[in-house]
Protein backbone atom coordinates (compact mmCIF):
# COMPACT_ATOMS: atom_id res chain seq x y z
CA UNK A 1 0.00 0.00 0.00
CA UNK A 2 1.74 3.14 -0.99
CA UNK A 3 1.82 6.37 1.02
CA UNK A 4 -1.04 8.29 -0.78
CA UNK A 5 -3.81 5.01 -0.24
CA UNK A 6 -2.60 4.79 3.74
CA UNK A 7 -3.24 8.29 3.93
CA UNK A 8 -6.48 8.46 2.57
CA UNK A 9 -7.57 5.30 4.32
CA UNK A 10 -6.28 6.95 7.56
CA UNK A 11 -8.33 10.08 6.76
CA UNK A 12 -11.20 8.55 6.47
CA UNK A 13 -10.73 6.31 10.11
CA UNK A 14 -10.20 9.88 11.70
CA UNK A 15 -13.30 10.56 9.70
CA UNK A 16 -15.48 7.86 11.52
CA UNK A 17 -13.88 8.84 14.88
CA UNK A 18 -14.40 12.31 14.69
CA UNK A 19 -18.63 11.23 13.89
CA UNK A 20 -18.61 8.93 16.24
CA UNK A 21 -17.51 11.36 18.71
CA UNK A 22 -20.07 14.05 18.35
CA UNK A 23 -22.65 11.46 19.25
CA UNK A 24 -20.55 10.85 22.67
CA UNK A 25 -22.20 12.69 25.92
CA UNK A 26 -19.72 14.88 27.86
CA UNK A 27 -18.32 13.31 30.87
CA UNK A 28 -17.96 9.46 32.41
CA UNK A 29 -20.05 7.29 29.68
CA UNK A 30 -22.84 5.45 31.95
CA UNK A 31 -24.84 2.92 29.61
CA UNK A 32 -23.87 0.54 26.96
CA UNK A 33 -24.49 2.53 24.24
CA UNK A 34 -22.14 5.00 25.21
CA UNK A 35 -19.36 2.46 25.96
CA UNK A 36 -20.18 0.66 22.72
CA UNK A 37 -19.74 4.54 21.30
CA UNK A 38 -16.20 5.28 22.98
CA UNK A 39 -15.13 1.60 22.06
CA UNK A 40 -15.62 2.53 18.44
CA UNK A 41 -13.70 5.62 18.70
CA UNK A 42 -10.99 4.43 20.14
CA UNK A 43 -10.99 1.29 17.69
CA UNK A 44 -11.10 4.24 14.77
CA UNK A 45 -7.73 5.99 16.16
CA UNK A 46 -5.93 3.26 17.02
CA UNK A 47 -7.01 2.00 13.32
CA UNK A 48 -5.97 5.27 11.94
CA UNK A 49 -2.97 5.35 13.29
CA UNK A 50 -1.75 2.12 12.01
CA UNK A 51 -2.69 3.47 8.81
CA UNK A 52 -0.95 6.71 9.00
CA UNK A 53 1.80 5.81 11.02
CA UNK A 54 2.54 2.05 10.21
CA UNK A 55 4.46 1.52 12.97
CA UNK A 56 5.52 -2.17 12.65
CA UNK A 57 5.96 -2.20 8.99
CA UNK A 58 3.01 -4.19 8.48
CA UNK A 59 1.09 -2.51 5.35
CA UNK A 60 4.82 -1.78 3.64
CA UNK A 61 5.69 -5.49 3.28
CA UNK A 62 4.84 -7.31 0.01
CA UNK A 63 2.09 -9.77 -0.34
CA UNK A 64 3.59 -13.23 -1.36
CA UNK A 65 3.24 -14.29 -4.70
Amino acid sequence: MDTRQRLIVGSLWIGVAALMAITLEPGVPDSANAFARLFVVIVALFLAGIYLFDPWGVLSRQPFH
